[in-house]
């Protein structure tokens, strides 16, 4: 029990939290990413609402949901703690702070990056995921790709998704290499290796993000 404990309280413990649900947070965006690229297909949203269809009924899925939410929160509040203890740990302000020249700006600014990816979020589980849920709970047909281009009709709301999807590319460049790290899964041969995917990793799934909500703004999908 104390060593459990010592999990979610010691520095140490709470980085291996923060990496073992970025890991898990980062196999979720996967599968979301795969699914919304069905849109590309261009056939009225047929396959995607056949995919978002199974996502949304299937028993196993649902359960999964439910440790997705877990991850995100614990994500959440073990950055947060961690943020406090890190300030805390520096509590001087140096005059001849070079920091810049230490790490990039991206990797300074996750608590931000973090609360605008949140902020995204809320507002994409209130679009998306709640009538979703609404339609299944009552038994009802709801049409996924329909609610999207409905959504995505609105100029704001297409500013506020790039918006969100850029703070997740660079929460993601400074997260999918520290998330392996922090799980101490270094190596000469394959750290290299892990780097350079989650370089790519962090700018082709944003950019898919991106692509659909533009892509059905301008018209180009429907």
């Amino acid at each position: 029990m104390g060593s459990l404990s010592k999990t979610f309280t010691s520095s140490v413990g709470r980085k291996f939290v923060m990496g073992l649900t970025g890991l898990f947070l980062i196999s979720f965006l996967i599968v979301h990413v795969s699914i919304n690229a069905l849109i590309f297909l261009n056939d009225g949203g047929q396959t995607f609402n056949v995919a978002a269809d199974f996502m949304g009924h299937n028993l196993i899925v649902r359960i999964m949901e439910i440790g997705l939410f877990a991850g995100i929160i614990l994500h959440i509040v073990q950055a947060i703690v961690l943020t406090a203890q890190n300030k805390a740990a520096r509590p001087a302000t140096y005059a001849y702070s070079n920091a810049s020249a230490n790490s990039t700006w991206y990797s300074r600014s996750m608590g931000l990056l973090g609360t605008l990816i949140l902020m995204f979020l809320i507002l994409h589980l209130y679009h998306f995921w709640w009538p979703t849920k609404a339609a299944v709970f009552n038994h009802e047909e709801h049409d996924t790709f329909q609610n999207i281009t409905m959504v995505f009709q609105e100029l704001w709301v297409v500013i506020v998704y790039v918006l969100g999807v850029i703070s997740l590319g660079y929460h993601l460049l400074h997260g999918f290499q520290s998330a392996f790290q922090t799980m101490g899964w270094n190596h000469k041969k394959w750290t290299p290796i892990v780097k350079a995917i989650g370089f790519w990793f962090s700018i082709i799934v944003p950019i898919i993000f991106a692509l659909m909500p533009i892509s059905i703004y301008l018209g180009w999908i429907s």
